[in-house]
């Protein structure tokens, strides 16, 4: 990874963010699309498009007539948090949880806070209650020292955070430990992989690319379902398919460490044959025993909102220990199994991933015949029992 491939990275990790509170993870985004000279724009329901600078441009992307599909590559840039809800006392703010977190240890835990305007400052998780599933927090209260409040109290609902712990992101060996891995990582592939892409090429160059970074994925992938309910991608006239770039929860075969992972499904479904041979064909090139593949059945992914649209769809994942930042691998700053815990990720996995989304991108690849290999292996065989059955 390069010096300004780790600045970015680093730089993402450390947003703050939310379901519905990604303004800093945007800020940072469209101003690197912006120097990077990358075409992109906000959807209507506030997803930013990366590769395409207008609604106009998007609909000319997907309805050009040619046999290259558009990839879309997917990510999501919020992280299970909270949103204040009310002052319960000078310095006690009461707080409503959106998505997935630790339901062990919670009493006491780190918090940070921020609002449009940054971090502002850090809090104590006091009186919390699970919701009926008993798999997340549903709500509870955060104490702040009097010192961490600006002198004018912000209003409840500006406030917003999540698990803190000694830095958003630090390193150890070839590991990251993050607040929020998921799914930072993956808008950085997205950004990485369209940087590379729109180096130098001129206005009427512009490769089957385009960039879907999401809202509210943590509730239910409301920024992609917001996106596919547009009908934009609805209206293509060449081939599309669309790729979610997830951190998933690792598995029994697929190990941190080990490569990124051509994610076969995920807990609600299996992806697209064709893409997924394709991807695992990729795969076996540029990573050569340097990948994994597995359904990564731990939770679901945007891929089953685009495959729910009628979109081929497939994915790729980050092996990424203590999902949801729940402790279950334990490691820094975890002080207890199932209690709150950073995320963290290979570095190695993400520079595979890296190299798997650009290959991803050749023009050339079977797609819509990516079994055509294996059919003619088939037949041969076939010829050579043909005499057994008649």
């Amino acid at each position: 990874m390069t010096p300004r491939q780790s600045a970015l990275l680093t730089a993402l990790l450390s947003q703050p963010t939310a379901p519905f509170r990604e303004t800093h993870v945007i800020g940072l985004v469209t101003r690197t699309l912006a120097q990077a000279g990358v075409p992109f724009f906000e959807d209507p329901v506030g997803n930013l498009i990366v590769g395409v600078d207008s609604r106009q441009a998007y609909l000319q992307r997907v309805k050009q007539v040619s046999k290259e599909p558009v990839r879309v590559f997917i990510a999501h840039m919020d992280h299970p948090g909270f949103h204040g809800t009310r002052w319960v006392a000078a310095n006690r703010l009461k707080l409503k949880w959106h998505g997935g977190s630790p339901v062990k240890h919670l009493a006491g835990a780190r918090l940070w806070l921020a609002d449009d305007h940054g971090v502002i400052g850090q809090g104590r998780l006091s009186r919390p209650a699970l919701n009926k599933g008993k798999w997340a927090i549903d709500t509870a209260e955060v104490v702040i020292p009097v010192a961490e409040l600006p002198n004018k109290r912000p209003a409840a609902r500006s406030l917003y955070g999540g698990f803190e712990f000694r830095s958003p992101v630090w390193r150890g060996g070839r590991r990251l430990y993050t607040r929020a891995a998921d799914d930072l990582a993956g808008v950085f592939a997205i950004l990485d992989t369209a940087m590379t892409l729109f180096k130098g090429k001129t206005r009427g160059a512009r490769p089957p690319f385009l960039g879907l970074l999401t809202r509210g994925e943590e509730v239910g992938f409301v920024g992609a379902v917001g996106h596919f309910e547009l009908g934009w991608l609805q209206q293509h006239r060449r081939p599309v398919v669309c790729v979610s770039l997830e951190a998933s929860r690792t598995l029994p075969g697929a190990a941190i460490g080990k490569g990124p992972v051509v994610r076969l499904g995920d807990r609600r479904t299996v992806f697209h044959a064709d893409g997924l041979k394709v991807l695992a064909d990729v795969a076996g090139k540029v990573l050569k025993g340097k990948h994994q593949r597995r359904i990564m059945d731990g939770g679901s992914c945007e891929a089953t909102a685009a495959t729910a649209y009628g979109f081929p769809s497939i994915g790729m994942s980050l092996p990424l220990g203590n999902y949801h930042n729940q402790g279950f691998e334990g490691g820094p700053d975890c002080k207890a199994p199932g209690g709150p815990a950073p995320e963290f990720v290979s570095v190695d996995d993400i520079e595979g991933e890296l190299k798997l989304c650009l290959a991803l991108m050749r023009e050339g690849l079977h797609w819509g015949e990516a079994w055509g290999d294996t059919r003619e292996r088939l037949v041969k065989n076939f010829m050579k029992y043909k005499k057994f059955v008649g």
